[in-house]
C-alpha cells in the first residue's frame, strides 16, 4: 500500500510537471506568433534594401521602399511601364478635392481620397481627353506672367512648388537665394507654383493677386492646392517654360522649404561659359525603388494604379535641374501617361517613356533631399538641403554669403581653436 501511494504520487508529480511544461511550450508559441504579427506590420515601412539613408526615405522617398536588384536603366523597365501608365479606358482615379484631403487624414491613405473624388467635379477627370490621350491645358490660369521671357531667354528659371497660405516662406526665398538681382549678367527667373486653397474671390486669395501685382512671379491655376495635387502643379510649370520661356537654358524645379545654392548651380554645374546641353535631366537619383503597398501610408501606391515591382530612375523631387527643352518634352509625355500623385515618380515615369536617362551629378552630396547640418564650408559647396523654416533660411544665407569667399579657411580656423582651448582646458585640470 505504502509502494502504491508513492507511486500514485510520483504519477501526479510527472502530470503536473507535463502540464506545466504544455504551458510553458504553449506560451511560447503565442510569444513567437506576436514577433511574427509585428514583424509583418513593420515589413511595409522597413527599408528593404540595405545602406541607404533612413531620413532619405523619410523625407523625399514618399513611403517608398528600394528593392534588392537595382535598375540599370530606365529601358529596362518600359515594356510594362508602358501597359501600367497609358490611360486606359476607365476613368482615372484622381486626388483634387478638399474633401478628399481630409478623408485622408480621417480614414487609411490615399484608397479614401480616391473613393472621395469621384463625387467631386473639380478633380483629374478633367483631364482626361479622346482615346487615350489627356487633355491639355485642363485648368484656367488665376494668375499668369506670359511675358516674363519676352524680352531676353534666362539661363536658369526656378519653379518653386509652394502653398497658397506661405507667404513667409515665399518673402524669404525672394531676399536669399531666389533674388533675381544677385545673377541679372546671365538671366535668371524665380516663379512660384501654385493652385488654390479656397474660393477664387475668397480672403487669401485677394492677398495672393496683390502679391503677385506686387512681385510679378506667381502663377496660379485653379485647382485645389493639396499634396495630391503636386504632380499637376510641376506639370503646370513645365508647360508654362515650353509655352512662354522655350528657349530658356536651364530649370530647375525646387520646394519652398529647401536652401538652393543658386550661385554654386549657375557657375559650378550649369557654367554659363560652356554650349547649353539638351535632354540633360540630373539631381538625387533614386534608383530601385519599389511601391509601397501598405494601405495605412500617406504614400500608398495603389496596385492598380501602379502595378510595376519598382518605379524607374527617378530624381528626389526636393530638386532637380533640367535643360530647357525637357519641359516640352516631358509635358508632351505627361498626357498619355495616367497621373499619379508622387510627383518625382511620375516625372521619373515620363523620362522613362522618353528613353531618357537622368544623369548622376558631378558631385553625390551635391543634391541632398535631406536636412545637412550647417556650416559655411559645406553649404559653399552644395546645391540643397532639405527642411528650413523661412528665418532660418535668411539667417544662413546671409551668413554664407558674408563668409563664401572664405568659408572652409574660417572653419579651419574655428576647429584649430576649438583644439587649442580643449587643450589648455585639459592642461588647466592636470595641474
Amino acid at each position: 500500500m505504502q509502494w502504491r501511494r508513492r507511486h500514485c504520487c510520483s504519477i501526479k508529480m510527472t502530470w503536473s510537471i507535463k502540464r506545466s511544461l504544455f504551458r510553458m511550450h504553449m506560451i511560447g508559441l503565442l510569444f513567437l506568433a506576436l514577433l511574427f504579427t509585428i514583424f509583418l506590420s513593420c515589413k511595409d515601412w522597413r527599408p528593404s534594401q540595405p545602406g541607404v539613408r533612413e531620413n532619405a526615405v523619410a523625407y523625399t522617398m514618399h513611403g517608398l521602399h528600394p528593392v534588392k536588384e537595382h535598375a540599370e536603366g530606365n529601358q529596362s523597365s518600359l515594356p510594362s511601364l508602358w501597359r501600367e501608365s497609358l490611360v486606359s479606358s476607365k476613368p482615372p482615379m484622381n486626388f483634387s478635392s478638399h474633401q478628399s484631403e481630409v478623408a485622408v487624414q480621417r480614414i487609411s491613405g490615399m484608397e479614401a481620397s480616391l473613393s472621395t473624388n469621384k463625387t467631386n467635379g473639380n478633380t483629374l477627370h478633367r483631364e482626361m481627353g479622346v482615346g487615350e490621350q489627356l487633355a491639355p491645358n485642363p485648368y484656367r490660369y488665376l494668375l499668369n506672367e506670359p511675358y516674363k521671357c519676352q524680352d531676353s531667354s534666362p539661363f536658369l528659371i526656378l519653379l518653386i512648388a509652394v502653398e497658397p497660405e506661405h507667404v513667409e516662406a515665399r518673402n524669404a526665398i525672394r531676399q536669399t537665394w531666389g533674388n533675381e538681382s544677385m545673377f541679372m549678367g546671365v538671366g535668371f527667373v524665380r516663379l512660384f507654383l501654385m493652385g488654390r486653397k479656397s474660393s477664387p474671390v475668397g480672403q487669401l486669395q485677394s492677398s495672393i493677386v496683390e502679391e503677385s501685382f506686387q512681385h510679378h512671379d506667381i502663377i496660379q491655376q485653379d485647382f485645389m492646392d493639396t499634396y495630391y495635387n503636386l504632380t499637376i502643379k510641376t506639370l503646370m510649370g513645365m508647360n508654362w517654360v515650353a509655352e512662354y520661356c522655350p528657349h530658356t537654358r536651364y530649370v530647375m524645379k525646387t520646394d519652398s522649404d529647401m536652401f538652393v545654392n543658386t550661385e554654386y548651380l549657375i557657375q559650378k554645374l550649369l557654367k554659363p561659359e560652356l554650349s547649353p546641353k539638351h535632354n540633360y535631366f540630373t539631381g538625387y537619383l533614386m534608383r530601385g525603388y519599389a511601391p509601397n503597398r501598405n494601405k495605412d501610408s500617406k504614400w500608398y501606391m495603389p496596385p492598380e494604379l501602379y502595378s510595376s515591382e519598382r518605379y524607374p530612375i527617378f530624381c528626389s523631387g526636393t530638386g532637380y535641374v533640367f535643360s530647357g527643352d525637357m519641359a516640352g518634352k516631358i509635358y508632351q509625355a505627361s498626357l498619355s501617361i495616367r497621373r499619379l500623385h508622387l510627383e518625382d515618380v511620375y516625372v521619373g515615369i515620363c523620362l522613362s517613356k522618353l528613353h531618357i536617362d537622368p544623369v548622376p551629378p558631378p558631385n553625390e552630396f551635391l543634391f541632398n533631399h535631406w536636412r545637412v547640418s550647417y556650416s559655411s564650408c559645406k553649404y559653399s559647396h552644395l546645391i540643397t538641403s532639405h527642411q528650413f523654416q523661412p528665418s532660418e533660411l535668411i539667417k544662413y544665407w546671409n551668413h554664407l554669403q558674408s563668409n563664401k569667399h572664405n568659408a572652409c579657411i574660417n572653419m579651419a580656423k574655428e576647429k584649430s581653436s576649438k583644439l587649442h582651448h580643449r587643450r589648455m582646458e585639459w592642461e588647466r585640470i592636470q595641474r
